[in-house]
């Protein structure tokens, strides 16, 4: 008997979105959004009710088939931080959920421990806001964060926020839609450094951008601020700190509140956009909508919801 060789490889595996979405689908959407996550934090973040077995088993199946990889967390039992392989890139770049989101394949051990230490915190910030949506029975889902925004300012520089989150709160008769510019901060750069992170945000909410030529259209004219293009509102800014002793942690937020006092941008950014600072190990004891949110334009501490 023979047989066409052809006929004999191995076929690419069918992971085409579905309605239903299982869960293999989802493990690929997530790291692709996240860029890298941790067992426990997929765990976490999609199945939270079931058995740890029921991602990990998914989770080697998908690294069998070359689309997802992992790098050996150190000082930590083993723990895997996942993330795609060039071909999970590929395969899931044209997702409609994920479309425009930039393919980002980690392609070396080496690249991904570079990676690991900002990454996964910024996927423990996000974590805190999904289990307490699920809590309260608000929309947060893990596509409704996206890490590494990038937005352009004025002579051709850009702001890149650590997150950009959506966040819909459901109450007996409404639903109100709020979103927020997340900076994650793991006290690993100067605290002056940290709240010049506010003059660029309040760049951004002040640029608009003027045509070139002396002949414009009166359209072009008013096109307005630039976030217009993706926000209807400004979204709020949230400073998440770690990584300190909370003596650290509190000065850098007294930096942040100095800042909003004494620029003349950032003071009237705070004046239209609320502003908070919360610590991250607050965060994941009390909950984001407990009283854990300093507003930097000063008063005391409340939800985030409510700078």
């Amino acid at each position: 008997m023979t047989v066409n060789p052809a006929l004999t490889k191995a076929k690419p595996p069918q992971l085409t979105p579905s309605p239903l979405e299982p869960l293999p689908h989802q493990l690929l959407a997530a790291l692709a959004q996240h860029r890298m996550a941790t067992t426990s934090q997929l765990h976490a973040l999609l199945r939270p009710h079931a058995t740890r077995q029921t991602v990990s088993t998914p989770l080697n199946k998908l690294r069998r088939q070359g689309l997802l990889d992992y790098t050996v967390l150190p000082r930590s039992n083993r723990s895997r931080a996942w993330h795609l392989t060039s071909e999970g890139a590929r395969l899931t770049r044209d997702w409609p959920a994920l479309r425009g989101r930039p393919p980002y394949p980690i392609t070396s051990a080496t690249a991904a421990s570079l990676k690991t230490p900002h990454t996964l915190t910024v996927v423990r910030s996000h974590l805190t806001f999904v289990a307490d949506a699920r809590r309260r029975g608000d929309e947060h889902g893990h596509l409704d964060w996206t890490p590494e925004v990038s937005h352009p300012l004025s002579d051709g520089e850009k702001i890149i926020a650590d997150a950009v989150m959506h966040y819909t709160l459901t109450g007996h008769e409404q639903r109100t839609k709020l979103r927020a510019f997340v900076e994650v901060d793991r006290a690993t750069m100067g605290s002056e450094r940290l709240a010049a992170k506010l003059i660029e945000y309040a760049r951004l909410w002040s640029y608009e951008p003027q045509p070139v030529g002396r002949q414009r259209s009166r359209q072009q004219a008013s096109t307005g601020a630039v976030w217009l293009r993706w926000y209807p509102v400004f979204p709020r800014i949230l400073f998440v700190l770690t990584g300190a002793s909370r003596y650290t942690l509190d000065n850098r937020i007294s930096d942040l509140q100095a800042m909003v006092a004494q620029h003349p941008l950032v003071a009237a950014l705070a004046r239209e956009v609320p502003l908070g600072a919360a610590v991250l190990e607050d965060l994941e004891e009390h909950s984001p909508t407990k009283n854990v949110w300093v507003p930097l334009g000063g008063g005391e501490p409340r939800p985030w919801t409510e700078l």
